[in-house]
């Protein structure tokens, strides 16, 4: 016996460019998983500048729904960084993560960049593993970078991944 709630249909996202009218709604996903999220404001001024650009992932189907996922880099001088990236909880394990990054790595390709960088949060071993089979390596270490809920703080891991 098949119960239908127990067993979703698999989701299927599209990927476009993030932009302003989304910092508020990528807002409240940055706000499930870190200790200092920022606000829409901050992801808006972000978006104003000419070096930032990004990816908001939205629900097939689900017509003007706001993002489920985002990532947000910049390109400076040849080099990426990417700023932040997060997937809602409840739209998880649904490779989101993976699909963001790409649109990330193909739009740099496409700009000729050398590399990319990235921090992450040395207890994120989820992050981490993704990072690794995209590719990246561990090429630094900050030390109690990231706060955490405990008022400690945890290692920031710095990344890269050579694009040439």
């Amino acid at each position: 016996m098949r119960i239908p709630f127990l067993h979703s249909r698999p989701r299927d996202y599209s990927l476009e460019p993030l932009a302003g009218k989304d910092a508020d709604a990528v807002a409240l996903i940055h706000h499930e998983d870190f200790v200092r999220p920022w606000s829409g404001g901050e992801f808006s001024d972000l978006l104003s500048q000419n070096t930032v650009f990004g990816y908001a992932a939205r629900e097939v189907g689900r017509g003007k729904a706001p993002p489920v996922g985002f990532v947000l880099a910049r390109l400076v001088a040849g080099e990426g960084e990417i700023l932040t990236v997060a997937v809602a909880r409840t739209h998880r394990r649904q490779g989101l993560g993976w699909r963001l990054m790409d649109a990330v790595l193909r739009e740099l390709h496409g700009q000729r960049a050398d590399a990319l960088f990235l921090e992450v949060d040395e207890m994120n071993v989820a992050a981490i593993a993704l990072y690794r089979r995209l590719g990246f390596i561990q090429v630094g270490k900050r030390p109690g970078y990231y706060k955490t809920g405990d008022a400690g703080t945890s290692s920031a891991l710095v990344m890269r991944r050579d694009l040439r």
